[in-house]
Order: structure tokens, then sequence, then C-alpha cells
């Protein structure tokens, strides 16, 4: 599968639905970045009328993973990639429209390349920062990405 935004839109529809029906979606994507939309809205709202965590959450974890999946694909190698740890910071109610941003697609390069050449599995932590429309910060996430050549 090449990797657009509507694809990868439309493999949350079927892969991913929590993710799809509470608003999720793939707002950029480019080498080294990607960029995950969601709104505030009476679906995705907790009981103080902002958006609930997990679905801080799924937007952050989208914005590290697609990167993942997008250079293990460039590889062309079998590589499995699982999350093994993730921390989060919250610093403002998240109203409005809510971006995620992950720019470290070099970290994961750097990972595949060392999990190709030594066949050991490695980990590579992700940040995704969450900011409003004004542009402050709501939350601040930290994913721990396991990847490892698949066996044969």
């Amino acid at each position: 599968m090449e990797f657009t935004i509507k694809k990868l839109n439309k493999f949350l529809l079927f892969k991913l639905p929590a993710a799809y029906f509470t608003g999720v979606r793939v707002a950029t994507i480019t080498e080294n970045k990607a960029v995950v939309s969601v709104k505030h809205r009476w679906i995705n709202q907790n009981p103080f009328h902002s958006l609930y965590y997990g679905v801080q959450a799924m937007a952050a974890e989208l914005s590290t993973g697609v990167l993942v999946l997008i250079k293990i694909k460039k590889t062309k190698r079998r590589i499995s990639m699982l999350v093994t740890r993730q921390t989060a910071t919250f610093t403002k109610k998240g109203v409005g429209r809510v971006q995620f941003t992950c720019d470290e697609g070099e970290k994961i390069n750097n990972a595949l390349v060392e999990t190709i050449k030594t066949g050991e599995g490695q980990t590579v932590v992700l940040n995704s920062q969450g900011l409003d429309e004004e542009g402050e910060m709501v939350s601040n996430f930290e994913f721990e990405w396991s990847i490892r050549l698949k066996r044969k």
C-alpha cells in the first residue's frame, strides 16, 4: 500500500474504527513528519467537556506509528513493530482542534539500519506533541516502539 492521507484515513475506518469514529485523522505526512488532527466533539469528550485522554493517545500514537510504517515499507524487509511503553503529560484542556505532531523520522531510520545490520531488535522513543488552535500545548506523549526483523 502506498501511504497517502486518503488511504491512511480509509485504513482507520476499517482497521481502527474507534479512532475513525472519534474523529482522528491523518492531516499531513512527509518523509520525517506526521501530523494527526482531532476535533473536540460530543463523541470524544470526557465528563469535563474536553478531549478524552484516550482519544488524544490514539491520535498521538498514530502520528508516531505512521512514520514507523512508512520507514519500514521503504526497507523492503519484513519488520515487526510494537509499542512497549507510553508516557503522557497533560497541560491544558483539549478543546477545539488539537494536532499531534511527530517529526522524528530520522530516529526511526537509525533504529531500522541497526536492526537490519545486527539482526537484533531495537527500541526507539518517539515524541508527539498535541497543540491546540492557538499553538498552546495540550499534551505531550512519548511512545517507545520496539522493532525487529521477522523470522522467515
